[in-house]
């Protein structure tokens, strides 16, 4: 009986300190590999308050996500000083929009359209399509799509490119699963390998949201593209006129 106690209590000790290292980001679940995904990048907002650029202009960065806009109206506070100065990293960048049920798709892109400049050799638009911090509304997956669509026509006719969508494991089922094939897929999956559920490839992995990065004060999202560096530098050009005139699902 006490071997089996101390056995007990030495799996709930190593299990609680993996637990505590993985939640101070110090261990994680996801280690991509860097010969199967090369190309790879981070995304920040106002939530990392302190960044030292030049420290992060040594990192191995390839490319940065900005958080622009919320809603109707929200702008983030960091998005003009940071996409400046990601622009002097080198680095690819783009901005996204955090998409809300409360607002429409139009009301949405006139938002992002007023913050986001539009700029040759930067990656397509993003739109964040997640439950955590939304509104109260829970409009249906038809209404979701059509305001997505909406969104979607009006920044593709300012910026020359198909927005990539963001999407969490549930969002995707509940929204995307099926729908918008043509839209390309960032999805988070911070504990396994992302594979969905309707068999679509994805193009960006966020695999971590506790990733810690010299210059960077607090955690950061790590993200990998799904691809080689050739493929990925299409995605900094402006697509024919005839592939985004009109969204359809």
């Amino acid at each position: 009986m006490n071997r089996k106690i101390a056995i007990i209590g030495t799996i709930l000790f190593v299990g609680a300190f993996l637990a505590l290292f993985f939640e101070e980001g110090y261990i994680r679940m996801n280690y991509p590999d860097k010969k199967r995904y090369p190309v790879r990048g981070i995304d920040i907002s106002h939530h990392q308050e302190s960044v030292d650029w030049r420290i992060l202009s040594r990192a191995d960065l390839d490319f940065a996500f900005i958080k622009a806009t919320e809603g109707g109206d929200h702008k983030d506070t960091k998005f003009p000083y940071y996409w400046e100065e990601t622009g002097k990293l080198g680095i690819a960048r783009g901005a996204y929009h955090y998409f809300t049920f409360c607002k429409t798709g139009r009301e949405q892109a006139l938002n992002y359209m007023d913050s986001v400049p539009d700029e040759e050799g930067t990656l397509p638009p993003i739109i964040n399509l997640e439950y955590s911090g939304n509104c109260s509304a829970r409009p249906g997956k038809e209404k979701i799509i059509e305001e997505i669509v909406e969104f979607s026509d009006l920044v593709m006719e300012k910026y020359g490119k198909r927005p990539i969508i963001y999407a969490t494991n549930k969002s995707y089922r509940d929204f995307l699963a099926g729908e918008l094939p043509e839209y390309r897929i960032w999805i988070r999956d911070i504990y396994w390998s992302p594979s969905l559920p309707d068999g679509r490839e994805w193009s960006f992995w966020q695999y971590t949201d506790r990733g810690k990065l010299w210059g960077i004060e607090g955690f950061v999202d790590f993200n990998v593209y799904n691809g080689g560096r050739e493929e990925f530098g299409e995605l900094l050009e402006k697509e024919p006129a005839a592939d985004y005139s009109r969204s359809s699902h």
